[in-house]
């Protein structure tokens, strides 16, 4: 969320870096200014009241102790309460409509970004490895998945509906090898702490990280405590996390850290549940668009002048994990009118995808810089300061491991439709160097009785 006073004293830079964001906010923000004034208007004419009131009561006592007659400063200061209680509900509706309205407006771009309406003008800042090439037609990865028995996209839908996979064998070993190397990646070379957090929330968290309200209809709400009503943000409700970012950054939500702790750096790898509402019809093949998917999140809470190094080096931590397994990719600026909504910069890893001839987003790395932590009220306190600041928070994925289990299967892929493993996960897959398709898809287990 944006600080009020900053929006108050900067309005016409406010408007120009939203619109630059492709965000129709100029009537919104013009009613921004309006409620404002009639704000100031009502808090001034309160401390004026409330001074009169002051002086009435002073006098009051002293015609009392006077014996002398009282009834006409009495009446006033009755007038006067009702007055300023007026006053303090108008001042307390223009207060929650400012709240309000701040809530759905989005971050603030850094002066880094460039400006664009669409993803068509994000920038491409580095390139690593060359796109594989084959002596064979390359085959994309759900063509790959069912032919060797790992990925089962029919029985999916009938256990769960449309969006929905199934891993057999040496599939399902490759998500969770991927898994484990990730974090194991994070943990031991970048120092990150390990988090295993629930993966249901409730509405106060999703509103920490600017899911809620703006963005309920991509979320999976459970009905176990009523619908969800915009506006009331609930402790008891619980809603299917979209990403890890939710339940790890809302943590230390309502928290006031120490300077010394900071910065702290959090890896989680869970389920995710998306959705996907407004998208149907896109990517309805394979595994780009699921309503579950497991992921790796990178999650760092950091001092504001070192947010934007700490950005950069989360980005090359996520990185590093492609250039490990040797998948090429490109980084990506994105420009105003992509990013997310509490982002203020955002780099975008896409990794190529040869079944497909194009590259595909594998890692999304967003610095929010204090607009989480306002929703969150997460602060932390400067050594040789009284007065808690907001913090800053960045995250990013580390990566999704649906995509980085595809990008595997189609730059790896053999000419007789068997998947090489990388070096860096053969440990992870049992000293298994080749996906064939043999022992994948269920078989009868050894020493069962026979027909």
């Amino acid at each position: 969320m944006l600080d009020l006073a900053f929006v108050r004293s900067n309005l016409p830079l406010v408007q120009e870096k939203l619109r630059a964001r492709s965000v129709a906010v100029a009537s919104v923000l013009e009613d921004f200014a309006q409620i404002d004034l009639d704000r100031r208007d009502a808090v001034t004419r309160l401390e004026t009241l409330k001074a009169q009131r002051n002086k009435l009561t002073g006098e009051i006592a002293t015609l009392r102790r006077a014996k002398s007659d009282a009834t006409a400063q009495t009446e006033q200061t009755r007038l006067l309460k009702t007055e300023v209680e007026s006053l303090e509900a108008t001042a307390a509706a223009a207060d929650d409509r400012l709240r309000n309205l701040l809530q759905t407006l989005p971050n603030l771009p850094q002066a880094s970004v460039p400006g664009g309406a669409s993803e068509h003008d994000n920038v491409a800042v580095k390139h690593f490895g060359t796109p594989a090439t084959f002596d064979f037609p390359a085959k994309p990865h759900w063509e790959l998945g069912e032919s060797l028995g790992i990925l089962d996209f029919n029985r999916a839908a009938k256990v769960s509906g449309s969006r929905f996979v199934v891993h057999f064998g040496q599939g399902a070993r490759l998500e969770r090898a991927l898994a484990n190397f990730m974090l194991d990646l994070h943990i031991t070379q970048h120092g990150y702490t390990e988090v295993l957090p629930p993966f249901m929330v409730n509405s106060k968290s999703l509103f920490g990280t600017g899911q809620l309200p703006k963005f309920a209809e991509d979320l999976f709400h459970c009905d176990d405590k009523g619908a969800y009503e915009p506006g009331k943000l609930q402790e008891s409700d619980h809603w299917l996390i979209p990403t890890a970012e939710v339940p790890v950054t809302n943590l230390f939500r309502d928290e006031t850290l120490d300077e010394s702790q900071l910065p702290i750096s959090l890896c989680a790898y869970t389920p995710c549940f998306r959705s996907e509402a407004g998208s149907y019809g896109k990517d309805v093949r394979g595994m780009i668009r699921q309503h579950q998917f497991q992921k790796v999140e990178l999650v760092k809470f950091a001092r504001p002048e070192e947010s934007e190094a700490e950005h950069e080096l989360l980005t090359r931590h996520a990185e590093v994990v492609l250039e490990t397994l040797g998948l090429p990719y490109r980084r990506m600026l994105l420009c105003t009118g992509d990013m997310g909504f509490s982002s203020s910069k955002t780099y975008d890893l896409e990794v190529w995808l040869p079944g497909q001839q194009l590259y595909r987003e594998i890692s999304s790395c967003s610095n929010f810089e204090a607009f989480q932590a306002r929703r969150a009220n997460i602060r932390y306190k400067p050594a040789g300061t009284r007065k808690p600041e907001y913090l800053h928070t960045i995250n990013g994925s580390g990566l999704a491991v649906g995509r980085t289990y595809l990008a595997i299967l189609e730059n790896y892929q053999q000419a007789n439709g068997t998947i090489r493993i990388p070096d860096a996960l053969i440990p992870y897959m049992n000293s298994e160097t080749v996906i064939g398709p043999q022992n994948n898809f269920p078989r009868k287990p050894s020493g069962a009785p026979t027909a």
